[in-house]
């Protein structure tokens, strides 16, 4: 017997139900069992859809760990780029901090390995053992993170990010702890289903050699991300990185953690890593993340921009509202204090080349995630990032495109909502100074034009047909162009 709502149904002989007189039937009590699965699938996508258009209605803005400490940065450490974050880039839009890999190793002192392996005892067990809870989920190192002990995890940390009006991040590595499979570790949220039973161990990262992937086909594989992301939850996680899930696109999982961040109840950024994510996977992947990237991992080198422009062109008319193609890190201020790439340094980009990559990204609706070390940045990394007039193109910009790309210079528009004003970014790509032509018909504005230097927060002028920049070698100009009236 079977009661639902006040409703009774017998069973009766064969497969076809039975109704007693006196019971209330409606058309969805029959309701073929494909059809109910097919519409709590439905409800499951719209409520994904829902919360990333929630948490990411513009491109996020933050700071990220990876290109200034590697695989070891610290508690300390992420606390004063937040102190700096809230001080002096808060009022601007900038908000994330983002702890990235390996928070769950503890580096030996002075160590500055990028991806470091584990390796095996004669029993199978693995050293170094990562920080790991009863339940195969890795939680921070308490040499790394000293307010994580007593199993306290990253909940400290995040209360401290959020008590300066900012939130916080984490990076995760794609599926199970192999040391979890090793040790046959309960998944929580089921029934006598171990880590062994889940992994994928044919799904491995060819750079780090962690985790395996899951197999989600499984049960308790769905459970498994279920738990981890209410692990999440519970220390007040905005943003999750996933990486090893883009490049071989993981369409499985991608969708498992998706559907995870829905169960937590908390609204939570998914960012997936790292490039290239296939074109050919567009579709997916916007119904599921809310940023991917387009392409390995970007640093402070001429010849990568113009690459990262290659890759924006073939990705361009993607995205929108809570769903970002993702140029990277931007490569500006103090790189490598400790790893992975190069000695520590200032960013490699001269002057004109950080205006072109921050004005590129800007344009393109890149989310935008600090890289250097924020405490020790100068008057002119200061300058980049709080210009707000240049940063309301990135957060504010809508349909990226290129409209020109001939002889070393290449120009972008992105249209403002409601408006008929266009921003417009001129760069001269070529290795030499030049004259850039802005023909203004291609912008399909209707009598004269006023152009804005958003730079210099400058009026330049009034023009008919043309404007004219001549820039430098690797510069740009970022413009606001509106109808005169």
């Amino acid at each position: 017997m079977k009661e639902s709502m006040g409703k009774i149904l017998i069973t009766g002989k064969g497969n076809k139900p039975q109704r007693r007189k006196d019971a209330k039937c409606t058309p969805g009590d029959f309701v073929p069992l494909w059809l109910k699965l097919s519409f709590f699938s439905c409800i499951i996508c719209s409520c994904i859809n829902a919360q990333q258009n929630q948490v990411a209605a513009t491109p996020p803005m933050g700071w990220n760990s990876y290109n200034c400490f590697g695989s070891a940065v610290h508690e300390n450490e992420v606390k004063a780029n937040a102190d700096y974050m809230a001080q002096h880039l808060k009022q601007y839009g900038w908000q994330y901090i983002v702890v990235d890999f390996l928070w769950a190793y503890d580096n030996p002192p002075y160590s500055k390995i990028g991806n470091p392996f584990q390796k095996r005892l004669d029993d199978g067990s693995y050293i170094p053992w990562l920080a790991m809870d009863s339940v195969g989920r890795l939680i921070p190192d308490i040499n790394k993170f000293p307010s994580a002990i007593n199993e306290q995890g990253f909940k400290p940390l995040s209360d401290y990010v959020h008590s300066l009006g900012l939130k916080f991040g984490i990076h995760v590595m794609r599926g199970i702890p192999r040391q979890a499979v090793w040790a046959k570790t309960k998944v929580s949220g089921t029934d006598g289903i171990t880590a062994d039973m889940i992994a994928d161990t044919n799904s491995i990262c060819p750079w780090l050699n962690h985790m395996y992937g899951l197999d989600m086909t499984k049960k308790g594989a769905q459970e498994y991300l279920n738990s981890l992301l209410q692990l999440y939850a519970s220390w007040n996680v905005d943003f999750i990185k996933v990486d090893d899930i883009a490049r071989d696109y993981k369409a499985a999982e991608i969708e498992g953690y998706a559907k995870a961040i829905v169960n937590c109840g908390r609204p939570i950024v998914l960012s997936l890593s790292p490039g290239a994510t296939p074109i050919a996977d567009s579709a997916h992947v916007k119904k599921y993340a809310n940023m991917w990237r387009m392409a390995d991992d970007f640093w402070d080198n001429w010849k990568e921009i113009i690459a990262m422009m290659n890759y924006a062109k073939q990705w361009q008319g993607v995205g929108h509202a809570g769903h970002y193609p993702d140029c990277d890190m931007m490569q500006i201020g103090k790189l490598s204090k400790r790893g992975p790439v190069g000695e520590e340094r200032y960013s490699r980009f001269t002057n004109d080349e950080l205006y072109t990559h921050i004005n590129f990204w800007c344009i393109y609706k890149s989310p935008l995630f600090i890289g250097g070390n924020l405490p020790e940045n100068r008057d002119i990394e200061l300058k980049l990032f709080t210009n707000q007039e240049v940063l309301d193109v990135d957060q504010q910009g809508l349909h990226p495109r290129e409209i020109y790309d001939k002889d070393g210079g290449a120009i972008w528009i992105s249209y403002i909502p409601n408006s008929k004003d266009l921003y417009v970014g001129m760069f001269n790509i070529s290795d030499s100074t030049k004259n850039i032509s802005l023909n203004l018909s291609l912008l399909e504005l209707k009598g004269k034009a006023v152009i804005r230097d958003l730079w210099k927060h400058d009026d330049i002028g009034v023009f008919n047909k043309n404007y004219v920049a001549m820039l430098n070698a690797h510069a740009s100009i970022m413009l606001l162009v509106s109808t005169k009236k």
